[in-house]
């Protein structure tokens, strides 16, 4: 007779599996998908564009638009594909060079997604996009409104980080993360991360003994693994690493997540068992707000608070008075993204502040009540409302 641990134990297996099965579907049957492909999965080992990988992916995605999928693609290849032309044997490691590749490489390889949509008759929508633009609001919205616009006019998107303008300081860092936040703006219902490794394993790939990690619910089935094991090949910029983290920003948006290989990318939108299933969350899942707060902003500045407000806001979920802030660092306008840290410079939250830097050190210490009454019913109000706050 088994014993009631292995019972249980076969039971979670049999859920495990069933929730893998569900998610994989799910992706299948998406009817908004966002696809992210990577550097090293469309160029040569000499960094030229690869035209049987660009036809390849493109007879797939035409694919799944016939079944009546909506499309966005988060394509990256610029800078490699600009390294060549220019004469460059290696990816270059200063901003200006690197968006020098980028002006060569972008035109190069939307040319060659357009000639090859074409023959399926899909017209080709470049949208190249920078931190900026998914920080504020407005221009967080526009971007929205536009990809909106393209889908309902039949056109496929074609996503890029705007690599000759972006800055050290403003840009995603990779497309991976640039994809979630996509699907997160998006409300798509699927996310795939393509790249040239066909899974997330348990140990390094090229260990015969690593096995793959089919199913991610949460953090939790993440535990013992070395991510970082994976790392960064060819031309690209992300490794393992991001992947995961992307994946983590898609699923707490509700977004099934599937990395693996471009080779298995007709297999993956297919929903069939191929590539690491990030599961989305269930339960309560973060605002767009405050998804946009913590994954699409960077602090402008911070504000430094004592211990009592640091437990306020992380604790209580309360607004940030100016009675908790003993510093103002850096410079920003109302309305931007602040970090709040505590006396020790750890980042505890970040919230859309409602003052100028300037003003902030004579609001300090004091009481909203205090301030209204010296200042003006104005300025009765918080640093930062609790609605316009997110606890890192």
């Amino acid at each position: 007779m088994e014993s009631p641990l292995t019972v249980h134990s076969a039971e979670q297996l049999e859920e495990t599996a069933s929730r893998e099965a569900r998610g994989r579907a799910a992706v299948a049957a998406a009817r908004r998908v966002v696809v992210k492909v990577g550097s090293s999965s469309l160029t040569t080992s000499d960094g030229r564009i690869d035209s049987g990988r660009i036809r390849d992916l493109v007879e797939v995605l035409a694919s799944r638009r016939a079944l009546g999928q909506e499309v966005i693609l988060v394509s990256s290849g610029a800078v490699a594909a600009g390294m060549t032309p220019l004469g460059m044997r290696a990816r270059p490691r200063d901003l200006a060079s690197q968006q020098a590749a980028a002006s060569v490489g972008q035109g190069l390889l939307l040319a060659a997604y357009t000639a090859e949509l074409a023959g399926y008759g899909i017209n080709t929508a470049q949208v190249l996009l920078t931190v900026e633009d998914l920080m504020r609001r407005v221009q967080h919205r526009n971007a929205q409104r536009t990809l909106r616009r393209l889908l309902d006019i039949g056109a496929l998107p074609i996503v890029n980080e705007n690599d000759t303008v972006a800055t050290h300081e403003l840009r995603f860092g990779d497309n991976d993360r640039l994809a979630a936040l996509v699907a997160h703006l998006m409300k798509a219902d699927a996310l795939v991360l393509l790249s040239d490794v066909d899974a997330l394993y348990d140990g390094n790939p090229s260990d015969p003994a690593s096995r793959v990690v089919g199913l991610v619910n949460g953090p939790d089935d993440l535990e013992g693994i070395d991510i970082g094991s994976a790392g960064k090949r060819g031309v690209g910029t992300g490794g393992m690493v991001t992947k995961v983290a992307s994946a983590r920003i898609a699923t707490e948006a509700g977004v099934n997540t599937l990395l693996t290989s471009a080779a298995n990318a007709r297999a993956a939108l297919a929903g069939e068992g191929v590539g690491t299933l990030f599961a989305a969350a269930s339960g309560r899942r973060p605002s767009a707000r405050q998804l946009w707060l913590a994954h699409a902003t960077a602090g402008r500045g911070s504000l430094v608070l004592d211990p009592g407000a640091v437990a306020a806001v992380i604790q209580e979920k309360a607004s940030l008075l100016p009675a908790g802030v003993v510093d103002v660092l850096g410079e920003f306008s109302a309305g931007d993204p602040v970090d709040l840290r505590d006396e020790q410079g750890t980042v505890v939250a970040r919230g859309l502040v409602n003052y100028d830097s300037v003003e902030v050190p004579d609001l300090m210490g004091r009481s909203t009540r205090w301030l209204a009454r010296e200042m003006g019913p104005a300025y009765e109000r918080e640093l930062v409302h609790r609605d316009d706050l997110v606890v890192l």
